[in-house]
């Protein structure tokens, strides 16, 4: 586990790195929570894991995904019939680029 001092040291260099303006009092903050956050990290080491299969995700794996299933769209004059502008076969938008 890293010291306040190390920590504080890597805060600092990742918030200049990321361009990001920390206080010191901010700095000391964000130092003691990751102590907090790699403190509690360290605890699930002491987990029994023989047996468990990792997962990428917390989830099984599975698909929670509809099947992907083809289907007819709509056809151009249809489609072209809703549109606020259009030039013979084509949707008609306003340039938005220069």
């Amino acid at each position: 586990m890293p010291d306040d001092t190390d920590v504080r040291i890597d805060v600092g260099q990742v918030a200049r790195i990321a361009h990001i303006e920390l206080t010191d009092d901010e700095v000391t903050l964000l130092g003691r929570q990751l102590n907090d956050i790699l403190a509690h990290i360290d605890k699930l080491d002491e987990l029994d894991l023989a047996g468990i299969e990792p997962y990428s995700h917390g989830f099984p794996p599975r698909t929670l995904l509809r099947e992907d299933v083809a289907v007819p769209g709509l056809d151009r004059e249809t489609a072209l019939n809703n549109a606020p502008a259009r030039t013979m076969t084509e949707f008609s938008v306003p340039k938005i680029v220069e």
